[in-house]
């Protein structure tokens, strides 16, 4: 059997070629599916805010194997435990909620790599990664196809940026806007000056530090804008956004009368 699987998303990341991303937090195979047809260079499965748990994580997996879209995981929060298994159903990239420092970005990339140089539970005959086994060299190979981002989204995620993009095995930092729209005093404001002023000052951080800056955001103005500033991995939409508006907008075309729904909006972003 073919050996460990090139992590592309990884190479381009590296390469600096822009990866454009879409949100899965309908936690549906069939959904998965639909979505991994569209174009998309990477598909973010959401354990965090979405109704996943490692199960159905892995029935989204088997449902995109076979497009040409990398899959990341989002798990709900940074424990080894919980990377372990994302990593052994078949996630080669992870995306870290709630990092602040370096000692938890060090943590997180030692979860991600086996001894002696990290601490990942050694089960791969139990598991689908190495297909039972079956990945010739999976062991020696695994490690070099992880690829670990790191989500920023708090006042001290911003001032410890740089020590974080040292730290070595780190590929990315993720800004999360909603979150750190939060923290800034702005709640449900990502678009306010102050948190959009943050937003841009940690990704030409990032960037001149010499690791990816990623975001999601599915206001495309601003989407665009942080391409232009340097950030690498954007995710533009959810589905359960793109759901939401446009079946709110198809039954006000029809349903005019009376008070109108309101159509979500599309700026915010977690």
């Amino acid at each position: 059997m073919a050996g460990v699987p090139i992590n592309s998303f990884k190479q381009a990341l590296k390469q600096g070629r822009p990866q454009i991303g879409f949100w899965q937090s309908l936690a549906h195979p069939y959904a998965a599916e639909l979505c991994a047809g569209s174009g998309f260079d990477w598909l973010l499965f959401d354990g965090e805010h979405a109704p996943n748990d490692v199960p159905t994580m892995l029935a989204q997996l088997q449902a995109v194997e076979a497009y040409p879209t990398h899959p990341v995981g989002r798990p709900p929060l940074g424990e080894v435990r919980l990377i372990k298994q994302y990593l052994d159903i078949g996630f080669q990239t992870l995306l870290i909620p709630l990092v602040d420092t370096a000692e938890q970005a060090e943590l997180m990339v030692r979860a991600m790599r086996y001894p002696p140089g990290g601490i990942r539970g050694v089960g791969a005959g139990s598991a689908r990664v190495a297909r039972w086994n079956r990945v010739e060299n999976y062991f020696r190979d695994a490690d070099g196809q992880m690829c670990l981002l790191v989500q920023a989204e708090t006042r001290t995620a911003l001032e410890n940026l740089e020590a974080m993009a040292a730290v070595e095995g780190v590929d990315g930092i993720f800004i999360g806007p909603a979150d750190l729209s939060a923290a800034l005093g702005h709640l449900g404001n990502a678009g306010h000056p102050e948190v959009q002023a943050a937003i841009e000052d940690a990704i030409g951080r990032i960037v001149k530090a010499g690791k990816a800056a990623g975001i999601l955001t599915s206001n495309e103005e601003w989407a665009r804008r942080y391409l232009d500033l340097g950030a690498t991995f954007v995710a533009v939409g959810t589905d359960v956004g793109v759901l939401a508006r446009n079946t709110t907008a198809l039954a006000r075309r029809f349903k005019p009368e009376g008070e109108p729904a309101k159509v979500p909006a599309g700026g915010l972003a977690y």
